[in-house]
């Protein structure tokens, strides 16, 4: 199944907060994950098997470097495939 995930970590208590960051982007990027990395969070898309063992693994690897929170919302209905003559809905981007 496909899905996506949203996700943001949050290093505690860390001098530096890039590594931990750059950790988890390099480890969606192993998983063969391509991250779009946001100015609060990053999406992924890909096989739900893939993307939690990725994220498991990326938590792994940013917990190393200290103190972290991380928070990711996964959904098998984003993004939606677009269909011939479907409309999108109000508000929604095509």
């Amino acid at each position: 199944m496909i899905c996506s995930a949203q996700i943001s970590l949050y290093p505690l208590r860390q001098a530096h907060l890039g590594p931990a960051i750059e950790s988890v982007r390099a480890t969606l990027a192993a998983h063969g994950l391509r991250a779009e990395v946001g100015p609060m969070s990053t999406v992924v898309v890909g096989d739900a098997g893939t993307v939690f063992a990725a994220l498991a693994d990326a938590f792994d690897k940013a917990a190393q470097a200290g103190q972290v929170v991380m928070t990711f919302t996964v959904s098998n209905a984003c993004p939606v495939e677009r269909r011939p003559g479907r409309t999108p809905a109000r508000g929604s981007q095509a």
